[in-house]
């Protein structure tokens, strides 16, 4: 331990008389927030961000099963019930995927429409978009099928080369460019979906300049997972979506960000994103942990819900109703479509 002057502080403190120095110069107010007694231009104004904050609930997912949460919404009575009982609470939009009787990711034009017509019939506005990821031989029909018929609002399109987990991801730039026209094409909103700041420059690339999206575009920023970006602690986790973000605003200052509650860092990637006035996604697609510090399971997507419409009332950003997400991406009101047998 230092040795302390004390004799030299005892001066000092008689020399100050005992007391800090102050000098109020904007008498009789003390302290404001606002204003300066100098000057009559405000020295404080609100932040600009949105006023309302859209929350997508992704209802499954491709990946997690069972034995990785119990919970997991796999059949398409499962999903639609899912589905159905957080629009019934409040979510702006729903995210769908689809399972086959084994429980793995399947592009299948009735199972879509087993989910969706019924949702639709009850939740006009509802905004609905499907993940549409063509891996297997014969899927890339299959995708075209769903877009041809015209049940999905939007759909993303991931600009990526990257590991997911174990698997090896990659959109050719052919797939990439060819699947964006088809979304244009079927009159859906095509979402940039990225998940390294890397993936930014691709959409750029290849979206942005061929001219096939116009800006401000939708982003969708997936972080978190194995071979994304990486969040393995709070310091990571806030440079990471800082630079992925700077790096969407510097090629599309308007752009429309949602930033989905992903992998370790769950909930905490969700709050920092509305915090930074995007928007986000939560829900059982993307990770079975509700927060990053413990091992507590996802029970249920309305659960993940509550825990966005928590998140928006602590940051003073109410949830976006379905209409208003309908506006926000510019989506005409929803078109009627013939439910088949």
């Amino acid at each position: 331990m230092a040795n302390v002057d004390w004799d030299r502080v005892t001066s000092g403190v008689a020399r100050e008389r005992e007391k800090m120095i102050w000098r109020p110069y904007g008498l009789p107010t003390v302290l404001d927030l606002e204003n300066s007694s100098f000057h009559d231009a405000p020295i404080s104004t609100p932040w600009d961000v949105p006023e309302k904050l859209a929350v997508s609930v992704a209802i499954t997912g491709a990946f997690f099963k069972h034995d990785q949460n119990p919970n997991q919404p796999l059949t398409p009575n499962e999903i639609l019930d899912s589905a159905r009982e957080v629009a019934r609470a409040g979510a702006s939009t729903v995210h769908l995927h689809v399972r086959d009787d084994d429980g793995y990711n399947v592009l299948s034009p009735e199972r879509f429409r087993a989910v969706i017509d019924p949702l639709r019939e009850e939740f006009p506005s509802l905004a609905i978009d499907g993940c549409l990821v063509p891996a297997l031989d014969g899927e890339w029909e299959l995708m075209k099928q769903v877009l041809q018929a015209g049940i999905l609002d939007a759909a993303p399109i991931n600009t990526t080369a990257t590991y997911i987990g174990d698997s090896l991801f990659v959109k050719p730039a052919p797939i990439m460019i060819e699947k964006v026209r088809l979304i244009n094409e079927a009159g859906s909103v095509p979402e940039i979906a990225v998940y390294t700041d890397a993936d930014v420059s691709n959409a750029d690339r290849f979206l942005i300049k061929s001219g096939l999206i116009q800006t401000p575009a939708v982003w969708l920023v997936l972080p978190a997972l194995p071979g994304c970006s990486p969040m393995e602690n709070p310091r990571q986790m806030i440079e990471s979506l800082t630079r992925t973000v700077a790096a969407i605003k510097d090629i599309d200052p308007d752009a429309f960000i949602m930033v989905c509650a992903a992998g370790r860092a769950s909930t905490h990637v969700a709050a920092l994103a509305a915090l930074m006035g995007l928007h986000i996604r939560v829900g059982m697609e993307d990770t079975y942990w509700l927060w990053p510090h413990r091992e507590d399971r996802v029970q249920s997507n309305l659960q993940a819900l509550q825990m966005g419409q928590l998140i928006s009332q602590v940051v003073g950003r109410p949830v976006a109703t379905p209409e208003e997400y309908r506006t926000m991406l510019g989506l005409p009101e929803r078109r009627s479509v013939p439910v088949t047998a």
